[in-house]
C-alpha cells in the first residue's frame, strides 16, 4: 500500500475511479426518474455521495483492485473490480437501512449504481491499457519509419493460436522492447481462422505455412503448439521446412503449467519434439508424502539419471538429500547446481563406491536416511561386455552391499533403477542388472521395501545415441547405425525419473515396476529426423552408415504388457512385477552362494567364466559366445515366473543407468 502512495499513476487512477463514482451515481438516479431528477433527490445524492466515495474507494483499495499495472488490464482485474464493487454496494444499502431504514432511498438506485461502477470503471482501465499500447505502437512506428533502419523488429508469425501463443503475443505486446513484431498465428482449426486473438488474425491451415510466410513477408516462424508431439509435431516441422525460414518451439507442456511462459522461454526443436511422448500425470501427494521433510540418498547421483533424480526430488522439500557418486567431477558439478536452488534442503555430497562396506556404514550410520534411490552402475553394454568383470564388483556387489546396509540401519524404502536388459539378456550389463532383481526379489521382508523399477532407452542419457548423433552430425557425418532395421524404445529422462520417483512412492515391497516405454523408434529414422533438424539433408548432406550389431545387442526390443506375473497398477505408465510365493531364508543363502561364486569368478578377470557364472543365477541368459565347454551350469532356484516379464535387451544407446 506504501509502494501505491508513492506511485503517480495511483493518484490518476484513483481520481478517475472517484470522479467515476460521482456519474455512476447520478446516471443511477437519473435512469430512475427517467432523467428528470426531482430537486429533493439531488439533496439525496449529496448527502449520500460521500459515503458512497468513502465506502468505495475503501473497498476497492482492500480488495487490491489499485494493485494492478493498467497496461496489463485483464480478466481478473475485471472480476476483482466487481467483487470490489457488488461488496460496496452491500455495505451502503447496510448503512442506510441501519440508518435511515432506508426511507427516501431508492433501492434500484443501488443496484444500478453497482452496474454503473463495474461497467465505468472496468471503461477506463481498458481505455488506459488501449492508450499505452496505442502510445507504444506510435513509438514504434517513428522509430522504424524505414526497412533500412538498425533494429528493426523481426517479422514473426507464430503457429498455433491457443494459450501458449496468447502468453506470447501478450508478451511481446507489453514490452516495448521486444525485437518482435506479429505478423499472425496460423491454425489448422477451421473455427479459428478468420479470427483476431489479442489483435492478432489467424491464418490457416498449417499446410498453407510456406505460401503464407511468403505472402507475409514473415522473417521467422515460433511454433507456439507445447501439447503437440510425435507425428503431429514432425508435419509442423516439415513445413516450416518447406518455408525456407528459421524456426523455433516453446518448452514443454509441463513448463507451461503455470502460464508463465516467455520469450526467453522460445528455444531451438529438439529430437525429443518429435518423440510422441504424452505428458506424465502423477500422484504428486503421494509423492510429496513419501519425501517432504525426510532424509534422501541418491547413488550415481552426477549421472543423467541420478542428477535427474536430485532435481526432481528438491521440488518435494526433503530434509536432506546425500549425494553419492564415484566421478569426482561429476559429483562436484551436480553438487553446484544444487546447491544454487537446494530449496533449504540440506546436501551431503560424498564421493565413494557403493561396493566399500565401510563408507556405506559410515554415511548410512551418520545421516540415517529413510530412502535411497540406487542409481549407480556400469551401463554401457559393449564396454561392460569387454570389461564384464566391473558389471559384477560395481552392479552385483555394490547393489547387494547397499541393500544390507540399508536394511541394517533402517532404511523404509530402496528403490533400484534397473534396465529392460535384465529380462532374456544377450548382454553382460543385462545379465548382471538382473542378478540384482533376483536379490531384491529374494530377500526375506523386512523392516525395508525394497522394490526395483525397470526401464528402457533414455534420450540424452550419457553413453545414448542422441548424443553420439548430435556430434557426428556437427562433425559432417557419417551417422552410425549398427542395423537398418533397429528398433528402441525411448523416454525423456524427466519423464523416466517423475515415473522412478511415482513408483517408489507406490511400492509395498518385492516388486519390479515396469515403465510403459510407448512406440518403438526406428533408429535410422531418428537419424534422419535429427539430421534433418540441422538443416542437412539425409544421405546427401550427411551420409547414414551401417555398422552391424555389436555384442549385447539385439535388432529389437519387446513392450512388456499383461503377461504372465504381470499386473496393473494405478497408474496408466507403470506395471508391476510382484514377489513371488515360497522361498524364504533358505532361498535367500542360495541365492547369496552363488553370488559368492560369481565374485569369485569376477576376481579371475577371465570373461568366459563370468559368463558362466552368470547362468547359473540367470538361466535364460543367452551370450553371444560359446560357454566353457567343462564349466557346470547349475540352475538357479528362484521360481521361473520371476524371470518371465517379457522385456528384451536393449543396444548401445542404452538406459537410464549411471
Amino acid at each position: 500500500m506504501f509502494n501505491q502512495l508513492r506511485n503517480r499513476n495511483f493518484y490518476i487512477v484513483l481520481g478517475g475511479d472517484l470522479a467515476l463514482f460521482v456519474i455512476s451515481l447520478i446516471l443511477a438516479y437519473g435512469l430512475r426518474y427517467s432523467l428528470a431528477i426531482p430537486l429533493k433527490m439531488w439533496k439525496s445524492i449529496l448527502l449520500v455521495l460521500p459515503g458512497v466515495l468513502l465506502v468505495k474507494t475503501a473497498v476497492f483499495s482492500a480488495l487490491g483492485v489499485y494493485r494492478g499495472m493498467w497496461r496489463y488490464t485483464s480478466i481478473p482485474d475485471a472480476v476483482r473490480l466487481a467483487k470490489a464493487s457488488a461488496l460496496a454496494t452491500l455495505i451502503l444499502i447496510s448503512i442506510l437501512t441501519i440508518l435511515f431504514q432506508f426511507s427516501g432511498y431508492p433501492r434500484s438506485v443501488f443496484l444500478a449504481d453497482c452496474i454503473f461502477t463495474v461497467f465505468l470503471c472496468g471503461g477506463f482501465r481498458i481505455g488506459i491499457r488501449m492508450l499505452l499500447a496505442r502510445g507504444k505502437n506510435w513509438r514504434n512506428l517513428l522509430a522504424l519509419q524505414d526497412d533500412d533502419v538498425p533494429g528493426r523488429p523481426t517479422r514473426l508469425l507464430i503457429i498455433g493460436a491457443g494459450d501458449a501463443a496468447a502468453n506470447i503475443i501478450r508478451e511481446i505486446q507489453g514490452n516495448s522492447r521486444a525485437p518482435f513484431k506479429i505478423l499472425g498465428c496460423v491454425d489448422d482449426n477451421p473455427r479459428k481462422r478468420g479470427q483476431m486473438m489479442l489483435d492478432v488474425p489467424v491464418y490457416g491451415p498449417i499446410s498453407k505455412l510456406p505460401v503464407l510466410a511468403n505472402r507475409l513477408q514473415a522473417q521467422e516462424l515460433l511454433i507456439a503448439m507445447p501439447s503437440v508431439v510425435g507425428d503431429d509435431m514432425r508435419q509442423v516441422v516439415v513445413s516450416c521446412k518447406a518455408a525456407s525460414l528459421p524456426f523455433k518451439t516453446l518448452p514443454s507442456l509441463s513448463s507451461l503449467v503455470d502460464g508463465r511462459v516467455t520469450v526467453n522461454d522460445v528455444r531451438e526443436v529438439e529430437y525429443e519434439d518429435l518423440l510422441g511422448r504424452s505428458p506424465v500425470y502423477l500422484d504428486w501427494p503421494g509423492i510429496s508424502q513419501c519425501l517432504e521433510g525426510r532424509t534422501v540418498v541418491v547413488t550415481g547421483a552426477g549421472g543423467s539419471i541420478g542428477a535427474e533424480l536430485c532435481r526432481q526430488i528438491l521440488r518435494f522439500k526433503p530434509a536432506a538429500l546425500l549425494l553419492i557418486e564415484a566421478n569426482e567431477f561429476n559429483l562436484y558439478r551436480i553438487e553446484q547446481e544444487l546447491r544454487s536452488s537446494q530449496r533449504g534442503v540440506a546436501l551431503y555430497p560424498a564421493m565413494g563406491r557403493v561396493q566399500d562396506r565401510p563408507l556405506m556404514e559410515s554415511l548410512l550410520a551418520r545421516y540415517r536416511p529413510q530412502i535411497v534411490f540406487h542409481a549407480a552402475a556400469c551401463k554401457h553394454v559393449p564396454m561392460v561386455e569387454l570389461n564384464p568383470w566391473e558389471a559384477v564388483v560395481n552392479n552385483v556387489t555394490g547393489s547387494a552391499v547397499l541393500m544390507d546396509v540399508a536394511e541394517k540401519y533402517g532404511v523404509e524404502r530402496f528403490v533400484l533403477v534397473s534396465t529392460d536388459k535384465a529380462v532374456r539378456p544377450t548382454s553382460v550389463m543385462g545379465a548382471s542388472k538382473r542378478v540384482v532383481e533376483i536379490i531384491l526379489q529374494t530377500r526375506v521382508p523386512g523392516r525395508t521395501r525394497f522394490m526395483a523399477v525397470r526401464f528402457g532407452n533414455v534420450l540424452g542419457s550419457s553413453g545414448s545415441v542422441v548424443p553420439l548423433f548430435q556430434q557426428q552430425i556437427r562433425n559432417g557425418g557419417p551417422v552410425t547405425v549398427t542395423h537398418q532395421d533397429i528398433t528402441r524404445y525411448f523416454m525423456l529422462t524427466s519423464e523416466a525419473c517423475q515415473l522412478i520417483l511415482q513408483a517408489g512412492a507406490m511400492g509395498a515391497g518385492g516388486e519390479i515396476f515396469i515403465l510403459e516405454m510407448g512406440t518403438p523408434v526406428r533408429i535410422a529414422d531418428m537419424a534422419r529426423d535429427m539430421i534433418r533438424l540441422s538443416g542437412k539433408v539425409p544421405d546427401q548432406d550427411i551420409q547414414i552408415v551401417y555398422t552391424g550389431l555389436r555384442p549385447g545387442e539385439k535388432l529389437h526390443e519387446e513392450l512388456i504388457t499383461h503377461g504372465e506375473g504381470i499386473v496393473a497398477t494405478g497408474h496408466d505408465k507403470i506395471m508391476v512385477l510382484r514377489r513371488q510365493a515360497g522361498g524364504g531364508q533358505e532361498l535367500e543363502l542360495g541365492i547369496r552362494a552363488q553370488i559368492a561364486r560369481l565374485e569369485t569368478a569376477a576376481q579371475s578377470f577371465d570373461p568366459a567364466r563370468i559368463q558362466v557364472a552368470l547362468q547359473e543365477i540367470v538361466p535364460e541368459y543367452n551370450p553371444p559366445g560359446p560357454r566353457q565347454p567343462n564349466e557346470p551350469r547349475i540352475h538357479c532356484p528362484v521360481p521361473h515366473q520371476i524371470a518371465s516379464a517379457g522385456d528384451s535387451p536393449s543396444p548401445k544407446d542404452s538406459p537410464a543407468i549411471n
